[in-house]
């Protein structure tokens, strides 16, 4: 399972970080499982007001997630999942959501939580959303980890005594 290796992540008080979530409508159930783990992060974390944007699907999500970042959030976290079908579709959506998730953070200098499930199959991505019978939470480590970036950009940005 992708999970094994992961670090433990240290809970902190995030309360004055402004967070948005923009996550994708496609695939209700696994959605509504990384929305709900998500938000267990961010009341972990002490964030109460964070800004929930839903989009059609995961190829919208790095376009909205760039508007968020440019409104000023410290963190953006971005929700999806891609089931793999017959056709190329897969590789594309995968490629283009990754690729401009990845710009948004570099091109904003923002913390950007990566919780987009690319999976083979349903029963994978219900596995890794965070529900009842789930193995893994990815909604809640794409927030945390984007919490703990958003903490280090927020140090390394504060002038050196």
């Amino acid at each position: 399972m992708s999970g094994h290796g992961a670090p433990d992540q240290e809970i902190f008080d995030a309360s004055g970080l402004r967070v948005a979530v923009v996550a994708a409508s496609r695939h209700t159930q696994v959605m509504d499982g990384l929305l709900a783990g998500a938000e267990r992060a961010l009341a972990a974390y002490g964030v109460a007001d964070a800004r929930t944007v839903r989009v059609p699907g995961t190829f919208e999500l790095p376009v909205v997630a760039s508007a968020l970042a440019a409104q000023g959030y410290d963190a953006v976290v971005a929700l999806g999942v891609v089931i793999r079908g017959g056709t190329p579709h897969f590789d594309y959506v995968c490629n283009a959501a990754t690729d401009g998730l990845v710009r948004v953070g570099l091109d904003h200098t923002v913390a950007v939580g990566f919780g987009v499930l690319t999976c083979d199959n349903d029963e994978q991505a219900l596995d890794r959303a965070g529900l009842p019978d789930s193995r893994e939470d990815k909604g809640y480590e794409a927030t945390s980890a984007a919490l703990l970036t958003a903490r280090t950009l927020g140090e390394i940005a504060a002038p050196t005594p």
